[in-house]
């Protein structure tokens, strides 16, 4: 059996390689994602003191420590009994949208975006911003990092911190927000809107209006019939910050709606010999391998998790454009591809609502922390930009750390990015016959979903299991070392 590896996959946050396996006839019999990192968070922050969790956590990853830290804080929240003040709550969700602006924009324009913009089969070369850029043009690039740099200021303003926010506490908020700032992050989130309804009509015009795109979009390559979870509001809405859990089944039908509390009740995880990071599954369905439908408890989160789990979104152009979205795919839509549809749909919203947030004068308000009551247990759950986010902290009498659990974004879709690496290596990979196109179609099975590996592996069991692969000087396999497996 011949094995094609690529390694290092490109264009997202973390490490991974891919191994496609093809039998005698050049037929693709398997494929395997990867991730060889290992961080260890929910070993290492034993024993610590509670209150150093929301800094602790947030160097899991400098992309996306916004929402680990706010998945922490709710956890303490809860594990302290306490309820935040309402400009407490606003100021963390406008935090929010910041994160989501700088966040979203980074994958359209730097990691999944060149795939389109400049296109799959352009040369390695140009498939990257820079291409993107003499694609575009210099005025659109200054715009992109521009309203990146706007996201983070936002971050910044209220966080303390443009990378690794340090405000949010149990009950609360360490700081209020003056009126000046507050005008200040307004008139960026008015802009940033204008720049998410640009990015959209880009979108349209590259990739909806383009007939190879459409084609790709809607191929049985990149599509699986699977369940879909999200966070959502009291009228089923997307919510990012606060809500239950939707999951609904390949239909669109409702599975099962949770408090975070009660995840445990409705997420199991498993682990595989090959890699380091969980894979997670419905607990009420079942694992049932590597595969899609009613039968299998594998679900994908992240903008089309959440899209597709909710009824609508609570903004006026989001909801506008998510009516469009299902009414040209249907309801739910199962390609891989629409990811990226989706995730500028939520660009969209996360500017319109921090317009709406920032023009809240009560979000200035002083009265910011309530009292933490005493340490018990508590789970935080936010969506990250990549998913669902999960964050579960056990304390004890003194508020030192007993056990920790985290079930990251990409974690949930671990199971789904492997089955579309999969499903995209056979549909694509005919006699034998392989190339850089078709290894780069293959890697924009996993970019749809924008995982970022390093948060994805936080696991541990006291020793690392190991495979060392040995090869000599023309790259020939001679030998394995392993330990653990």
């Amino acid at each position: 059996m011949k094995e094609i590896m690529i390694d290092p996959i490109t264009r997202l946050e973390g490490h991974g390689n891919v191994s496609i396996f093809l039998d005698e006839n050049g037929e693709v019999k398997n494929a395997y994602l990867k991730i060889p990192e290992l961080r260890g968070f929910e070993a290492f922050c034993v024993g610590r003191p509670a209150e150093l969790m929301p800094i602790l956590t947030t160097r899991i990853c400098g992309v996306c420590p916004v929402a680990h830290h706010y998945a922490s804080v709710k956890a303490l929240d809860a594990a302290f009994g306490v309820e935040p003040p309402p400009a407490a709550k606003k100021l963390r969700e406008l935090q929010y949208m910041g994160y989501l602006i700088y966040d979203h924009t980074l994958h359209f324009y730097f990691l999944g975006g060149p795939d389109f913009i400049v296109g799959p089969d352009a040369p390695i070369e140009k498939r990257n911003i820079l291409g993107v850029i003499e694609r575009a043009g210099m005025d659109v690039a200054k715009e992109v990092i521009k309203h990146r740099a706007y996201g983070q200021k936002i971050t910044e303003i209220i966080g303390g911190k443009a990378t690794h926010p340090v405000s949010g506490l149990p009950g609360g908020m360490s700081k209020p927000l003056s009126e000046e700032s507050r005008s200040s992050i307004l008139e960026m989130a008015r802009s940033s809107l204008e720049f998410a309804k640009f990015t959209l009509g880009m979108f349209h015009e590259v990739v909806l209006e383009d007939p190879r795109y459409a084609s790709m979009i809607g191929s049985q390559t990149y599509t699986m019939r699977t369940y879909y979870m999200g966070m959502v509001d009291d009228n089923d809405n997307v919510n990012f910050y606060d809500g239950k859990i939707r999951v609904v089944d390949p239909d669109g039908e409702e599975l099962t709606k949770f408090e975070a509390m009660e995840y445990r009740q409705h997420i199991e995880e498993r682990v595989e010999p090959w890699t380091y990071s969980k894979f997670p599954y419905l607990r009420k369905i079942g694992w049932n391998g590597f595969k899609d439908g009613k039968d299998s408890g594998i679900y994908r989160v992240g903008p089309l998790g959440r899209l597709n789990a909710a009824k609508g979104m609570s903004t006026p152009l989001a909801q506008k454009e998510y009516e469009l979205l299902f009414r040209t795919l249907g309801k739910p839509a199962h390609g891989t591809l629409v990811f990226h549809w989706a995730r500028l749909i939520e660009l969209l919203y996360a500017a319109e609502r921090a317009v709406e947030l920032a023009s809240d004068r009560s979000i200035t308000s002083k009265d910011i922390r309530n009292t933490p009551g005493t340490p018990g247990e508590g789970v935080g759950i936010v969506e990250a930009a990549r998913g669902t986010l999960i964050h579960d902290y056990r304390l004890d009498k003194d508020a030192l750390i007993k056990d920790v659990n985290m079930i990251v974004a990409t974690t949930n879709n671990y199971p789904a990015i492997c089955m579309s690496i999969r499903d995209a290596a056979k549909g694509l990979i005919a006699d034998g016959i392989v190339n850089d196109t078709v290894l780069n179609k293959v890697e924009m099975a996993f970019r749809a979903y924008d995982p970022c590996f390093g948060c994805a592996t936080h696991y541990a069991i006291g020793k690392m299991p190991l495979e060392i692969r040995i090869f000599d000087n023309l790259n020939n396999h001679i030998g394995t070392l392993t330990r653990g497996l």
